[in-house]
């Protein structure tokens, strides 16, 4: 076969391309650096002439029309399963953006048989000798699954995509309907700084993580603060929802064993980072729906989740993705990881939040009585480990209601232990 031929027989524009869609169509927009810009901003213009068109995605990067104005109703709808900024968490409140709570272990089902998609349009990278172009930094999400069977698959090619290796994470020119070509600026995120708090809560965790262990960490200045706190271990192994730059250092100082694949489902942050991981034979992309799932979690032997969350109550249920109606982000990984450490050999969770925030000007307790109404749990009880704020570490794992609402208490401001003392107590939690 020759691809450069096969590949100039099927470059069109945008504007040819999104002609493939039609109405009635069910399409998978590639998340974050994968958005196909160009082809999506050519649907939106031909929106009057299409119905019923549903597309879902996640990460998305850019503010569409159809996001925020009521117009493309009935024309296009976008469906996300994490609500996750600068976009998604902005545009969430006009209501027009339905969400669904997914954990990432069940993404291929809810693409393939609850939102039927049909259709794939990606951002990819340059075609390679083969033939082959690559998904880039957020190549394993699902779009490798998503291409297996699609009725049509429209790429837009960007010199800028780098190519990371890992399974799934390429499509040859071959599968592809057509190409288009535009180069745009990869969507970065700029390193999370560590705060001060950020680093009291890491210093309680720090020292429970074994030279060996595998570890998951979760992103923002929190989890930076445990990656770099981890640089003198030796031989840790990565399996993650993300590579980031804080583990980007742990292998460049030694810490992780060289030896191992670093083995995740997308990689997030800086440009450089994106290049470091093309260029680094020990970054392995999976698809997320294949490394969120418990039993190959269970496999590593001393595995240590660290997330963070928004709310947990007394008898230790999480809250992670929303407080009341007011969603802020979505299942992902967190609950499965959870469990997974929980089936692991040696294995470990930490969920990680400060004692309190700012509500309006008033502080707040985050380790609360009872939840606002309408709030989802994201944990279930009887699968968390430990929960860790800047007062201490709370080792719920199996322990009764009682003993939970009391060592909850212990690590939560003390400006508040009082109040939920007396709820405890109201409630027969504790005597």
């Amino acid at each position: 076969m020759d691809v450069k031929s096969v590949y100039q027989s099927k470059l069109t524009t945008a504007a040819e391309a999104a002609k493939l869609i039609k109405s009635g169509d069910r399409v998978y927009v590639a998340p974050f650096t994968g958005i196909p810009i160009d082809i999506l901003n050519a649907i939106v213009d031909r929106y009057e002439e299409l119905d019923n068109v549903r597309l879902t995605g996640i990460f998305m990067t850019k503010p569409m029309p159809f996001l925020t104005d009521p117009k493309y109703l009935g024309h296009l709808e976008y469906c996300t399963y994490f609500v996750m900024p600068p976009v998604e968490r902005a545009v969430a409140p006009y209501g027009l953006m339905e969400h669904s709570s997914v954990d990432f272990s069940k993404t291929l089902h809810f693409l393939k048989k609850v939102r039927k998609v049909k259709k794939l349009i990606a951002g990819v990278s340059t075609m390679d000798e083969e033939g082959y172009m690559y998904f880039g930094p957020h190549a394993s999400s699902v779009n490798g699954a998503v291409a297996d069977g699609a009725e049509q698959i429209i790429v837009q090619v960007n010199r800028n995509m780098p190519k990371i290796k890992g399974e799934d994470v390429k499509i040859h020119v071959s599968q592809v309907d057509c190409i288009i070509e535009a180069d745009y600026p990869i969507f970065s995120v700029p390193e999370s700084e560590i705060t001060e708090l950020d680093q009291k809560i890491a210093d309680y965790i720090i020292p429970l993580v074994r030279d060996g262990s595998t570890i998951q960490v979760g992103i923002g200045g929190l989890a930076n603060a445990v990656s770099y706190g981890l640089q003198k271990r030796k031989n840790l192994r990565i399996y993650t929802e993300m590579i980031s730059e804080s583990m980007r250092r742990l292998i460049e100082v030694g810490a992780v064993d060289p030896n191992s694949k670093a083995i995740a489902g997308f990689v997030y942050g800086s440009n450089e980072l994106y290049d470091w991981c093309a260029n680094n034979e020990q970054i392995y992309l999976r698809q997320t729906n294949k490394t969120a799932q418990v039993n190959e979690i269970a496999k590593n032997d001393d595995f240590v989740s660290i997330n963070t969350c928004l709310m947990v109550d007394l008898t230790g249920q999480v809250a992670s993705e929303a407080v009341g109606t007011r969603v802020v982000a979505g299942m992902g990984g967190s609950s499965v990881y959870v469990r997974g450490a929980t089936q692991a050999k040696g294995g470990q969770s930490f969920i990680c939040l400060p004692s309190t925030s700012e509500v309006d000007g008033k502080l707040t307790s985050n380790i609360v009585f009872s939840f606002p109404p309408a709030t989802p749990v994201t944990v279930q009880r009887s699968d968390v480990m430990n929960i860790v704020t800047e007062y201490g570490i709370a080792d719920l794992y199996t322990q009764s209601v009682r003993e939970r609402a009391k060592r909850l208490i212990a690590i939560a401001h003390p400006d508040f232990r009082e109040e939920l003392t007396a709820q405890a107590k109201a409630a027969k939690y504790i005597l």
